[in-house]
């Protein structure tokens, strides 16, 4: 649980473990989580977004499923190549099925998703939306200031 919540160092200073143990524990509940089944299937509600990991800026795209709050596909990568790859994976008639895709402005993400998920909404994240939003009144902040 904690290994869902923070990163390896984090669980393995808490548990007093090394963290070559909370790696491998990662790895086998990981391994008979993807043995359950097809985590794709069912899907009507996507949040598609990019983390960034290590200092030289590698990215994974990473899609969630709003209904259950869970990771449901990620793959290294930025742009354009693993949104398209995502939606390969899932096929026309489960995009077909998607109702809700909610995601940052990217255009790498937008285009994809309303090229192949014809019933979507597409949606902006609320993160987001409040960064925007919190930068814009700083803008104005700053100009009555300076008047």
């Amino acid at each position: 649980m904690l290994a869902t919540r923070t990163d390896r160092t984090t669980v393995s200073t808490s548990l007093r473990v090394s963290w070559r143990t909370v790696g491998r524990h990662i790895e086998r509940v990981s391994a008979d989580a993807r043995r359950g089944g097809d985590q794709l299937d069912g899907l009507r509600r996507i949040g598609i977004d990019e983390i960034s990991y290590r200092k030289r800026h590698k990215y994974v795209a990473v899609v969630v499923d709003h209904d259950t709050g869970r990771l449901v596909w990620a793959k290294e990568g930025r742009e354009r190549a693993p949104v398209e790859a995502f939606l390969d994976e899932l096929g026309a008639e489960r995009c077909a099925k998607l109702e809700l895709v909610s995601a940052d402005a990217a255009t790498w993400i937008a285009n994809p998703v309303r090229a192949r998920c014809p019933n979507a909404t597409f949606c902006l994240d609320p993160f987001h939306i409040v960064q925007w939003a919190t930068a814009a009144l700083d803008e104005v902040r700053r100009e009555v200031w300076r008047a």
